[in-house]
């Protein structure tokens, strides 16, 4: 995918830290900074190389996890069903430990998130996930190899489609749905790795294995 596919923008792929567009996420962040002080408390970076052809999108980062480490699905539940998967997959090597000095390596791959900055209660709200798309279609933009992208659920399904001015009628949510978004690039869907979604059996290992058989399949 190319920057041509994408709106003009000046944002870059990485939100500032400590952005200031969201007054709600920005409270939560100094609440969080007076509790925690040793947390990264911040917008949250991607995490993977450029040159990848998979993008995973998940929902925002956790208060406990990536709030907390600073690297994306880390050192909260959802972290542990993933990792172990894309290592499964030829996606990471080395061993999850949860922790953003554990080693381990993204291969052809990248891990982003619709919203960058932890959202109370993990549910941000329409306007703050607007005020993130420019962010996000520049980390679209920016990496020229890009292939798939992985929704990790419906709000990261939809803000994948907006930010590529796509129709959400046209590409409706499903788990393990797949969509053309061009000639170059498709869009795979999967209900988030949660721990409600893995306790209540939403989403299973199994179900979820069989998403990156599909894209391990398509890349090959």
């Amino acid at each position: 995918m190319t920057a041509g596919t994408m709106r003009n923008t000046v944002f870059a792929p990485e939100a500032p830290k400590d952005c200031p567009r969201c007054p709600r996420l920005v409270a939560y962040r100094k609440e969080n900074q007076t509790e925690q002080p040793g947390w990264f408390n911040g917008a949250v970076p991607s995490f993977g190389t450029a040159q990848a052809r998979l993008l995973i999108v998940g929902l925002a980062p956790g208060r406990t996890g990536a709030n907390r480490t600073g690297r994306p699905f880390t050192g909260d539940y959802a972290g542990n069903l993933l990792y172990e998967t894309l290592v499964e997959y030829g996606f990471a090597k080395g061993e999850y430990h949860a922790r953003p000095d554990d080693g381990l390596k993204l291969v052809d791959c990248m891990i982003t998130n619709a919203v960058r900055c932890a959202p109370p209660e993990n549910k941000p709200e329409p306007g703050e996930i607007s005020n993130c798309r420019p962010f996000f279609e520049a980390r679209l933009a920016s990496l020229p190899k890009l292939k798939v992208i992985l929704a990790l659920g419906r709000i990261a399904h939809d803000q994948t489609l907006a930010a590529l001015a796509k129709k959400k009628s046209l590409h409706p949510f499903a788990h393990g749905a797949r969509h053309a978004l061009s000639i170059d690039c498709a869009l795979y869907d999967s209900f988030h790795c949660s721990r409600y979604n893995t306790s209540t059996r939403r989403l299973t290992p199994e179900m979820f294995r069989s998403v990156f058989e599909d894209i391990r399949r398509e890349l090959a």
